[in-house]
């Protein structure tokens, strides 16, 4: 391949809708507004991107909570 994404990833959204408004993220996802509005337009590679950003966020809210 030349560094470009064909393969659509499975969108994060888990269907727990609730902003973080410390963050501006959602706390179900860990996806921020704009990349939620993105998501159906956004190439392949933009929404692997988004899916490893939100995974990062996710893991910090997560740990936000636990301490």
């Amino acid at each position: 391949m030349l560094g470009f994404v064909t393969d659509r990833p499975l969108s994060p959204c888990k269907d727990i809708c609730a902003l973080d408004a410390r963050a501006s993220v959602c706390t179900g996802c860990g996806r921020t507004i704009a990349e939620i509005a993105e998501w159906g337009s956004a190439t392949a590679s933009r929404q692997h991107e988004i899916v490893r950003r939100s995974s990062v966020r996710m893991r910090t809210l997560l740990n936000g909570r636990t301490q």
